[in-house]
């Protein structure tokens, strides 16, 4: 008899009272002196929000991780510090994934990163947050225009 693998399923949904907790997204408290924000939106194919996606960051350092659930319009947000690289690590969970995805958000004063410099230049500025008024938006789109690039890591 040969055992095949079962067939995946999607991630989600989420129940946030086992997930999102109050204060995961604040990998500083919003009062220390270096502390920035980094924010954005999860969209899907045709541009909407994704109400229930988890976003989950890495800056490096002690303070490194942090997760976040988005709101109705799709919005997350976390206090942070620059990240100790020349990137934030980024993982997204949402309806409708088999799987986990992995890409970076690059501050724009890191933009020159070597790395980043091997992506095509359209679709480069998809990994390079922007500057606002209330810190660095960086924008996640699952698909379609402007589709983030993911990274891809082999399956063991």
């Amino acid at each position: 008899m040969s055992l095949a693998p079962t067939p995946g399923q999607t991630v989600g949904p989420f129940f946030s009272f086992a997930l999102v907790r109050e204060g995961y997204a604040d990998l500083v408290p919003p009062e220390h002196p270096h502390a920035i924000t980094l924010h954005g939106r999860v969209l899907d194919g045709a541009g909407e929000p994704v109400p229930d996606a988890l976003v989950e960051l890495t800056a490096g350092g002690d303070d490194g991780w942090g997760r976040a659930a988005t709101d109705d319009q799709g919005r997350y947000s976390f206090t942070t510090l620059a990240p100790t690289g020349p990137f934030f690590a980024i993982t997204v969970f949402a309806r409708g994934l088999l799987d986990r995805l992995f890409t970076r958000a690059y501050l724009p004063e890191s933009a020159d990163d070597v790395f980043l410099q091997d992506i095509a230049e359209g679709r480069r500025a998809t990994l390079v947050a922007t500057v606002e008024e209330d810190g660095y938006r960086f924008d996640i789109r699952l698909q379609g225009d402007d589709e983030t690039v993911f990274l891809a890591f082999p399956q063991d």
